[in-house]
Formats: structure tokens, C-alpha cells, sequence
């Protein structure tokens, strides 16, 4: 992780029996689904809701994530959304998972969140709303 994060978002997710896959734990996609969530939660409580009248929207350019401890079902995780100083036009996260009664990481990532204008699919400057964020001490 990288040591110059800010804490944005602490959520819980249920599993669902759905989300294994044939050897019994939660398929590594849905780690991505996980993180999505966190995500997708900090935005609209920064009133950035995914809109189809928007025109300008955040989108992900690229993911990744390291699996350290399988998760199964039945459990609740623990993702916590952090991110870096922004760019420009983007601002890298990071994303901690933890099953809900155990302090053990399961899973580490990040995605590189990058504004775009939705007309012509370039990147604009971060909304200075958005920007305020990080200006602000550290929770």
C-alpha cells in the first residue's frame, strides 16, 4: 500500500452463496465487484452518481488486486477505500479487504480513477469539489 493514502470510505459487503466459484471461495472476480462498491458508495456521497445526464463521470483506466486469504461463505467483508494526492484529472485508490470479525487482510488493490467528459471520452480536470477532499485532513 502506499504510505501517502487518505482513508476515504469503510463498507460492508455480505457475500452472497453466488459469488463462490467451483473450489468453494469467492471467485476472484467478484474482489473487483467488492472494490467497485467502496467506490461507487464514496462517489455518490460526494454527489458524483453515475448519471446517464452527466456529462462529465469518472471511470477506471486500470485495476488490480493481490489475493492473499480466500473468502467464503457465509461472511460479511470489510472494504476500506483509500486514495493518494490527485492529479490533474485522476487520483489513484487503493483498497483494503478484511472479513467482518477477522483482522487478517484478505485482499489488497487499486484503480486509477480518471474523470472523463462522456461526449468525447477524453479526460477533464477532477471537479474542484471533488479536489476539496484531499485538501482536508486525514481521518
Amino acid at each position: 500500500m502506499h504510505a501517502e493514502r487518505k482513508l476515504l470510505l469503510t463498507t460492508r459487503i455480505p457475500v452472497r452463496w453466488g459469488d463462490m466459484d467451483a473450489y468453494n471461495h469467492v471467485n476472484n472476480t467478484v474482489y473487483f465487484r467488492y472494490f467497485e462498491q467502496a467506490r461507487v458508495e464514496w462517489l455518490e456521497a460526494m454527489n458524483f452518481a453515475v448519471r446517464p445526464d452527466r456529462t462529465d463521470a469518472p471511470v477506471i483506466i486500470n485495476a488490480s488486486c493481490t489475493f492473499l486469504i480466500p473468502v467464503n461463505y457465509p461472511a460479511t467483508v470489510e472494504v476500506r477505500l483509500f486514495a493518494g494526492d490527485p492529479g490533474r484529472s485522476s487520483v489513484m485508490t487503493w483498497y483494503e479487504l478484511r472479513v467482518v470479525g477477522d483482522d487478517r487482510l484478505y485482499a489488497e488493490g487499486a484503480a486509477k480513477v480518471v474523470w472523463m467528459d462522456t461526449r468525447t471520452g477524453k479526460s477533464v480536470p477532477l471537479p474542484d469539489t471533488l479536489r476539496a477532499v484531499f485538501e482536508q485532513p486525514a481521518r
